[in-house]
């Protein structure tokens, strides 16, 4: 089955830290590029971050997230990583990957949830 699954998420407190991974199954992971998006409560799906195919070379961040969160890609592992650091109240919010250029159906997201 071609999927994409996310895990890592959970409840951290204002300035902790969390890696988040994103599992490819059924295809092979090296031809896509893999976005990071998030979705707050009441709010809007987001991009958060996207790591070129192949090696990864290029690499974007969303201006809120730069400086605190890195993505990367094990690529014999089949998976993405979004290591998030330095986590804020506003980090809240239900995380998926998805490929960029012919996207999946979005799976269930894993929660982050920052709060003291």
């Amino acid at each position: 089955q071609v999927q994409l699954v996310e895990s890592g998420g959970g409840l951290v407190q204002p300035g902790g830290s969390l890696r988040l991974s994103c599992a490819a199954s059924g295809f092979t992971l090296d031809y896509y590029a893999i976005g990071w998006f998030r979705q707050a409560p009441g709010k809007e799906r987001e991009g958060v971050s996207c790591i070129s195919s192949s090696d990864g070379g290029r690499k974007n961040y969303a201006e809120s997230v730069k400086g605190r969160f890195t993505i990367s890609r094990d690529n014999a592992r089949k998976t993405v990583y979004l290591s998030m650091n330095s986590l804020k109240p506003e980090d809240t919010g239900v995380y998926y990957c998805n490929r960029v250029g012919g996207e999946l159906p979005w799976g269930q997201g894993t929660q982050v949830t920052v709060s003291s």
